[in-house]
């Protein structure tokens, strides 16, 4: 009989090392499987180390004393982070290392999982024939792939598809931040066939593909030797994981059945026959004769005058209405004069970056010294009204305040989900970016002689009960620019 788990790695077509690892296997009671996929990052020795520390602690963890499942998968991600910090201090040449995983632990008594998600390995629940992506990838790439300003094939071919924002390693106290590790169950119901990956098989192949080797009538040691073999002949560029979980029980499918239909027999039966009752028996319509009934009309003598008086209330009403348009007209002509001599006049270099970004085709505007000469000189804010904006300059450009501005320097409309700023440096703002609740990335700006560098906003319904936090800053210093991937 087939096994209900499985797990598989390869090192891939590229690499010379592996520095993924994973879990199929059962705990010590042997009444839950746990499955996880690991995927090291830092090199040759640092990955594989850090994929062997979160193995372990998961192992040491689920194995022990018996609380809730999702406190105890939290725990052991924690005390994993904790680890690879403590080794990385310890040994230097492993001071990059760190390591995403998924971790998923499955009762199939009571058709549950549980599962606890850092970084870009995924989740996926086959039902049906349907695949589902149950974890969401903490990277950019996967952030606008999930929120559809990605397609799935621009994801994978795009070049900051293996930059990652959480990982075990990354030294940001992931214990203090609730929100950092993902956590939730599903039912896994009769049928059910769950996937583990890590980033070397969905960089490599599509949903559809791996949709088409799941749903074969083959076994799970087989589904997963035909994924990796998949990834491999689509370039095998990474190193390859893959972790099967099935629930073998009897799917349960009922045959929908039609509701009894109780026919009555006739009270009178001609010669007293037998009464006979059919499958699918004749609607019989009665119709009865109908009498129509005379209503009378009443003939009213004033007829001329209430039409009469109808006119004139039309009339008397449509002029008042044109002089309330006429006095609004006027009123908003001089409101609009006013507002224009209020209004400072932007300057040719403002004027032309304001409305480069009003016009940009796609969400990307490169900045260089051909179109814009640095600084640029602001006496009023930058809007950006973009659901997604990458402004990067080539190179580094300042953002001035004029000597008589007090306002910001750009303000970031509700409308913008997500706003990155490169090689941008704001000078003399008291504040310089309004943020209104979004996601907001920078890389390489400074803020000089600005009282405040970033003021966000949150507007929150009114009378209503709120959940929530305001996570710390994820921002970073640093005396050098950064260069290249982060």
């Amino acid at each position: 009989m087939d096994r209900n788990y499985f797990g598989l790695t390869d090192t891939g077509k590229v690499r010379d090392n592996n520095e993924d690892t994973f879990i199929a296997e059962t705990t010590a009671a042997n009444d839950l499987v746990i499955a996880c996929v690991i995927d090291g990052v830092g090199g040759y020795s640092g990955g594989e180390i850090a994929s062997a520390i979160a193995r372990q602690s998961i192992l040491q963890h689920l194995n022990s004393q018996r609380k809730d499942l999702p406190s105890l998968m939290k725990d052991a991600i924690i005390a994993a982070d904790g680890q690879i910090m403590a080794e990385k201090q310890k040994v230097k040449e492993h001071e990059n290392m760190a390591c995403v995983l998924t971790l998923a632990v499955i009762d199939l008594q009571k058709n549950l999982l549980y599962y606890a998600h850092v970084g870009d390995t995924r989740l996926y629940l086959l039902r049906d024939g349907s695949l589902v992506k149950i974890s969401k990838d903490q990277s950019f790439v996967g952030f606008m792939e999930d929120s559809g300003r990605l397609t799935e094939e621009q994801a994978m071919s795009h070049p900051k598809r293996n930059e990652i924002n959480k990982a075990l390693g990354f030294g940001a106290k992931i214990a203090a931040q609730d929100d950092y590790i993902e956590t939730g169950q599903s039912p896994f119901l009769p049928g059910d066939l769950l996937l583990l990956c890590s980033d070397g098989l969905s960089d490599m192949v599509n949903r559809q593909g791996i949709t088409d080797i799941l749903t074969k009538k083959t076994t799970l040691q087989e589904k997963g030797a035909e994924l990796i073999q998949a990834a491999n002949n689509n370039g095998g560029r990474d190193n390859i994981t893959v972790v099967l979980v099935k629930n073998g029980k009897q799917s349960l499918v009922h045959e929908a059945t039609k509701p009894a239909v109780k026919v009555k027999s006739p009270k009178s039966i001609v010669n007293h026959q037998p009464s006979i009752t059919h499958a699918a028996p004749k609607e019989v319509t009665v119709q009865k004769e109908i009498t129509p009934v005379a209503i009378p009309v009443v003939q009213k003598n004033n007829k001329g005058l209430v039409t009469l008086l109808s006119v004139l209330c039309i009339v008397f009403l449509a002029f008042a209405l044109y002089l309330l348009w006429q006095n609004n007209v006027r009123s908003n002509a001089i409101k609009q004069q006013k507002l224009t001599a209020l209004q400072p006049v932007r300057n040719e270099q403002e004027a032309k970056l304001q409305d480069t970004i009003n016009k940009l085709v796609g969400n990307t505007l490169i900045i260089s010294d051909s179109l814009f000469k640095s600084p640029i000189i602001l006496n009023e804010d930058i809007h950006f009204n973009k659901d997604t904006l990458f402004i990067i300059a080539k190179t580094p450009i300042i953002i001035r305040s004029d000597s008589a501005y007090k306002g910001s320097a750009v303000s970031i409309k509700p409308i913008s989900k997500y706003v990155f700023l490169e090689n941008i440096t704001f000078e003399n703002f008291h504040t310089a970016i309004l943020s209104q609740n979004n996601v907001l990335q920078l890389k390489n700006v400074r803020f000089n002689n600005c009282v405040n560098s970033i003021e966000a906003t949150y507007n929150l319904p009114q009378n209503m009960y709120i959940q929530g936090k305001i996570p710390a800053s994820s921002f970073k210093t640093d005396s050098l620019p950064t260069t290249g991937s982060h």
